[in-house]
């Protein structure tokens, strides 16, 4: 069996088994992308089982760059053509359309220094990259019967083109050369291959790495143990029937200081509030019952701080999760607090800005809920990825309108927040006023 088939077929079959395992411990959340979440009672099966689930990671990672390596050898007959000499007319719209060659339907792009970035919101060295990383996986399932003749890189561009424009399938159809049943098939399959056979690109850290993730955060406010950053999005959709329906779907990502996103539950209607979204989600069971953030706290001002998360207010004060003050007064340690608050929560404020940058995500989405659900999921895969690669093409600079959206926990927060919670804020609050001095 040649190596690409080989790669493919045990990328395939380790997706499938991990799969197998993660369904032994269900999740209650429509779509969770969390690889360390469970929710199994017994946190030494949980224990043996991610180390196992890692390996297994691993094992397809070595047979997705097996496949790379393989038709790295071919590159030569299917490389991406340069462009012919002479002015470029349309920067903004270059030249996109498939062309015969090597036996295959190729792609044809032409290269101005925007090209890329306008048309699949990465540069080119990345988008080669992750072609030939997933050139196995987006060829090994054709449809039935009708197997489709075009190259890796054509197929891997149909689908980012609908996910970085926004484009309709008319549009790309035109601009592509292909059908639109053509193009809806690649834009399905890049989003399934992205979200299983990549869903660890989207991994909640394991305790050595969280402590770099909270060291990181406390370089930049001088606050101890905060392993992230808690926020709760939410993306339109717009279902045709006889009527225009417009739904909306809620994603809740966890976010570290750099703006990568550790985990992301996606698929929760839009009008269920923050915490709401919170508490049906793997995340908070699997916190609750110390699977995560398990770690010894650190002793701040006498008080032990756990690790924790940071959130808006429109979640509850826990003794996990810190949100600001209500109504802090000028001047005063609270006050104080909120602003170190406020600088920890920028990184989660820009992922959720850059995921509704992609252009299907920065307007209502056309599709089926469940469709607009794998837009969501493959976006953040593609995030991180990006991230990985340092290709800050996608990252936008701004916090759109995150800070607008906020609504504040309706809950009674002196019969919620218990004194543990409380405690650990106010020596928190304390080390942030010192700080300030």
């Amino acid at each position: 069996m040649e190596s690409r088939k080989l790669a493919a077929l045990l990328s395939s079959l380790i997706s499938e088994l991990i799969l197998l395992l993660l369904l032994l411990f269900p999740s209650s959340a429509p779509l969770s992308l969390n690889s360390n979440s469970s929710n199994s009672t017994n946190s030494n099966s949980n224990a043996n089982l991610f180390p196992l689930i890692h390996h297994f990671l691993s094992v397809q990672k070595i047979a997705a760059s097996l496949g790379f390596l393989s038709i790295s050898r071919k590159r030569k007959r299917t490389h991406l053509p340069e462009p012919e000499a002479g002015p470029i007319d349309d920067e903004e719209n270059p030249e996109l359309g498939p062309r015969l060659g090597g036996g295959r339907v190729q792609l044809v792009l032409t290269r101005t220094p925007d090209s890329f970035k306008n048309c699949f919101r990465m540069t080119s060295s990345t988008f080669e990259w992750l072609s030939g990383l997933l050139e196995p996986l987006l060829e090994c399932r054709d449809p039935v019967g009708s197997p489709l003749n075009l190259s890796a890189e054509l197929r891997l561009g149909l689908g980012l083109y609908r996910l970085a424009t926004g484009s309709d399938y008319p549009e790309i159809s035109n601009r592509f050369g292909v059908s639109e049943s053509v193009a809806k098939f690649c834009t399905k399959q890049l989003c399934r291959v992205l979200c299983t056979d990549f869903r660890f690109w989207v991994t909640f850290p394991n305790p050595n790495e969280l402590e770099s993730v909270s060291t990181a955060f406390q370089t930049l406010t001088g606050l101890p143990n905060c392993c992230g950053v808690l926020e709760c999005t939410r993306f339109k959709v717009v279902k045709k029937n006889d009527e225009i329906e417009e739904h909306s779907i809620a994603a809740q990502i966890v976010v570290d200081s750099s703006c990568r996103i550790l985990s992301i539950v996606a698929g929760y209607r839009g009008n269920k509030a923050d915490y709401k979204v919170l508490k049906s989600s793997t995340l908070c069971k699997d916190i609750e019952e110390g699977r995560l953030l398990n770690s010894p706290p650190v002793n701040v001002n006498g008080v032990a701080v756990n690790q924790y998360l940071v959130g808006n207010r429109g979640y509850p004060l826990l003794p996990w999760l810190m949100v600001p003050y209500v109504e802090a007064l000028p001047g005063s340690c609270e006050e104080n607090f909120n602003k170190v608050h406020s600088l920890m929560r920028v990184s989660g404020l820009k992922a959720s800005a850059s995921l509704k940058n992609w252009g299907v995500l920065s307007k209502p989405v056309e599709e089926e809920f469940k469709i607009a659900v794998a837009y969501i999921g493959a976006c953040s895969m593609l995030h991180n990825a990006l991230l990985m690669r340092e290709d800050y093409t996608a990252l936008g600079d701004g916090l759109g309108d995150c800070y607008q959206s906020t609504d504040y926990y309706s809950g009674l927060e002196e019969n919620l927040i218990g004194s543990k919670a409380s405690d650990i804020r106010s020596a928190l609050a304390t080390r942030a006023n010192e700080l300030h001095d």
